[in-house]
């Protein structure tokens, strides 16, 4: 039984309970919002060694990290320390991304050591597997696809980006718009590749059925992808990916109806005037079901940099109402990232998810920021390292250049804290 039909019936799962305990909120508010399908649990059983988290409305915004290996890189035990590297600065989920090596035997070596929930983009396996089979990703059968799909549900994962709004009528938008930059997702790309050679409907829209089937009897969410996301600014809110959101909304109300979990990916490349709107489409169109967002990037031009303008663009959509955000790193649009570089992009997206959740009210994101706020008034640098991000560095900075006083070397003996503390007999709060 999923989830959210334990939510239907009243029962109080051991996942609910933790996600309500984790996020300080009532327990009948998280299955109001699972019932509502504004909440989602991804929790495979099959995921044994899984810590869950709540994603949605009322709960703390949460981060995915993306790794796993490529044809040009493959090497499982760097994959295993980006894995343990994101989970300690704070990663909620990680996506397993692999599509070199043995696919299988690193999803598998993956989910043994990860404690948080994992996705999974199955048509990536499928359409490898299609070519080292068939000689081309468009040889795919619909069975190999679903069977691929199955491997990956007994494997434990706990929510799949499948792309079912990429349909016959959402790729006529595209072409008869056009677009800078077209398809930039794999995923997609993948499927209108398929679509267009063998003249047919995306199977995973055709056959949606039996993909609920699956979802249904092991209870990972679908994260319905957004194969036709702009990737830059000038395809921004086209036409093309307005039509893709619109399906997604009737295929999400499906999945309620089935009994499954589902969110929706959503874009990509925004300008910063459109973030709000682009969410408040997607609640409206998808009927209030947690968005999950990459970025969003608000410019084109921070190559290097693309966890910045990833993490600008993040904190503006959670504001929005947002509910999840997919990190990115430096590396984005250049390159495989690196260990440091799954660092970078987690500590982005989480400062982005937690400036998110100060505006949106969510309890115990203030509080954190106050307790700083104390520490820095009576000097106390062991406590600001300890409620900051990354102790360690924190810790680093602060000794590199040696202090005189209590105050750190940036002001020294002219710190206003320090002056107004002197001559006007403020003392320095309690911690």
């Amino acid at each position: 039984m999923t989830q959210l039909q334990l939510a239907r019936k009243g029962t109080i799962s051991p996942q609910i309970r933790h996600v309500a305990g984790e996020e300080r909120v009532e327990t009948p508010s998280v299955i109001q919002g699972l019932v509502d399908g504004e909440i989602i649990i991804p929790a495979n059983a099959n995921h044994t060694n899984l810590i869950p988290c709540g994603i949605g409305k009322g709960l703390r915004t949460k981060v995915n990290a993306n790794i796993g290996t490529s044809s040009d890189s493959c090497d499982l035990n760097t994959e295993l320390r980006k894995l343990q590297t994101a989970i300690d600065f704070g990663a909620d989920t990680v996506m397993d991304l692999s599509t070199g090596g043995d696919i299988s035997s690193i999803r598998r070596a993956l989910m043994r050591a990860c404690t948080v929930p994992v996705g999974t983009v199955p048509i990536y396996q499928a359409g490898i597997e299609a070519i080292e089979n068939h000689g081309a990703i468009v040889n795919m059968t619909v069975d190999e696809i679903f069977t691929v799909i199955e491997e990956h549900a007994r494997d434990g994962v706990d929510f799949m980006t499948v792309h079912c709004g990429v349909t016959q009528a959402s790729l006529a938008k595209l072409k008869k718009q056009g677009r800078t930059t077209d398809i930039v997702s794999r995923g997609g790309a993948f499927l209108i590749g398929w679509m267009l050679h063998n003249d047919r409907e995306n199977p995973l829209y055709h056959y949606y059925d039996r993909l609920l089937d699956l979802a249904l009897e092991h209870d990972f969410a679908l994260s319905l992808g957004d194969g036709l996301r702009p990737g830059c600014l000038a395809d921004a809110t086209d036409r093309a990916q307005i039509q893709e959101l619109i399906i997604l909304g009737e295929l999400v109300e499906r999945a309620r109806e089935a009994g499954v979990q589902a969110m929706i990916e959503g874009p990509g490349h925004l300008p910063l005037n459109q973030i709000l709107t682009n969410v408040q489409l997607e609640k409206s169109l998808c009927r209030g079901a947690p968005f999950y967002v990459l970025g969003p990037l608000v410019t084109d031009i921070g190559a290097g940099y693309d966890h910045i303008t990833a993490a600008i663009g993040g904190a503006i959509a959670a504001a929005a109402g947002a509910d999840f955000l997919c990190y990115v790193t430096p590396t984005e649009h250049l390159s495989l990232p690196s260990i440091e570089d799954v660092k970078e992009g987690v500590i982005a997206s989480r400062i982005a998810a937690h400036a998110a959740d100060i505006a949106k009210g969510v309890k115990g994101a203030k509080e954190w920021d106050e307790q700083m706020s104390k520490a820095r008034k009576a000097f106390d640098w062991e406590k600001q390292a300890k409620l900051s991000l990354d102790p360690k560095l924190s810790r680093q900075i602060h000794g590199r250049i040696p202090a005189s006083g209590a105050a750190c070397s940036m002001c020294g003996k002219y710190c206003a804290m320090a002056i107004v503390e002197k001559y006007l007999g403020m003392s320095p709060p309690k911690c």
